[in-house]
């Protein structure tokens, strides 16, 4: 059996380091991600209805468009970008819904912002007769931001009875599903009034990457670079907020600016997420759990791992959907609830909830 040798420090000598620091498990984790992203990529650019050998998808990238190369150029890759976007969103929307709900089920779609995303979209070709998803954003936005404010305002309400002994994040999930009940029951209403609504609403409703646009990365990306950017520079004062109000406000942090500006920073990614993909539900709430663990609460290393991971899951989930049903495929949306349905029910089981995530 080998024998490991441990030198004690010498008197007013610092203890030896351990062999992988903090910093170094974070640098590695982002490391392995970025690998994991790449690979996700490529399996989506291959595999599909047709599988492509690599040499044409490497053809495709030198601007031949003939044989599969046409395949790959026109559907593959804007596929690909579209899912990198979504996903980047969706994981960096529930980091950031947790940490300013300071709630483990701070999901978009458990706490109905992408029910209210949908609807708002339903009623945009409905009502306005819309037909772009550069045009659905605008109502996606608007859509995000009043569910999210009712959702609030009822688990408001629920936060204030927790002292009669609730656990306010769960009646927090309880209100989202609510609202995301009502909403969805009013969306259906809208969609099955008008078949023209029906036809278009429900391509765009299973939560997919499948048979968008290909310029719609390129025009929704602004939206999300904005919120990326936005919530990058508050990044520091969510930080101090995690201590709690009071302390942060000591530390000179704005602490109603700060929540609102986090929260126009989940509405901005929430919705072009919704806008370009429908309402994909459990990358929030999945990602943010699994990065936490190994880089702990710092948001500095927490959400640039989640949008790592949130691209991963989605470039995966819709990947797997097409080897699922094969030459067919099961949006990524079922697929994601696949997966994070059983993760939502351990967190229940586990019984663990509190006010704060960290």
């Amino acid at each position: 059996m080998p024998l490991t040798l441990r030198v004690p420090a010498a008197p007013g000598e610092a203890p030896p380091r351990p062999a992988r620091s903090t910093a170094g498990r974070r640098t590695g984790l982002v490391l392995v991600l970025l690998a994991v992203v790449a690979l996700t990529c490529l399996a989506s650019v291959l595999i599909g209805s047709k599988h492509v050998p690599p040499g044409e998808a490497l053809r495709a990238l030198t601007g031949d468009r003939s044989g599969d190369a046409l395949l790959v150029a026109e559907l593959r890759f804007p596929r690909t970008l579209l899912g990198l976007l979504v996903g980047i969103a969706l994981g960096v929307a529930g980091t950031l819904a947790q940490e300013l709900t300071r709630n483990p089920l701070g999901d978009p779609g458990l706490l109905g912002i992408s029910a209210g995303a949908a609807l708002a979209v339903a009623t945009s070709i409905g009502v306005f007769g819309l037909t772009s998803p550069y045009q659905y954003v605008w109502f996606a936005f608007l859509g995000a931001a009043l569910a999210g404010a009712l959702v609030y305002a009822i688990g408001g309400a629920a936060r204030a009875s927790a002292s009669r002994g609730g656990t306010s994040p769960v009646k927090l999930a309880l209100a989202g599903a609510a609202v995301t009940a009502l909403l969805m029951s009013l969306t259906n209403a809208l969609v099955l009034l008008d078949v023209r609504t029906l036809d278009q609403y429900r391509f765009w409703a299973v939560g997919s990457l499948a048979g968008r646009d290909g310029g719609l990365a390129g025009q929704l990306s602004p939206f999300v670079l904005a919120g990326l950017l936005l919530v990058a520079f508050i990044t520091p004062r969510l930080n101090a907020l995690a201590l709690g109000d009071d302390l942060a406000g000591s530390l000179g942090v704005r602490v109603g600016t700060t929540r609102l500006l986090g929260a126009v920073g989940v509405i901005l990614l929430t919705g072009a997420a919704v806008a370009a993909a429908g309402p994909v539900t459990f990358v929030g709430l999945v990602v943010p759990h699994l990065v936490r663990t190994f880089t702990g609460p710092d948001l500095r290393w927490l959400l640039p791992g989640s949008a790592l991971a949130g691209a991963a899951l989605l470039l995966g989930a819709d990947t797997l959907g097409r080897l699922l049903d094969h030459p067919g495929e099961v949006q990524a949306g079922v697929v994601t609830a696949m997966i994070g349905a059983p993760f939502l029910i351990m967190l229940v089981k586990r019984g663990r909830f509190r006010e704060q995530t960290r």
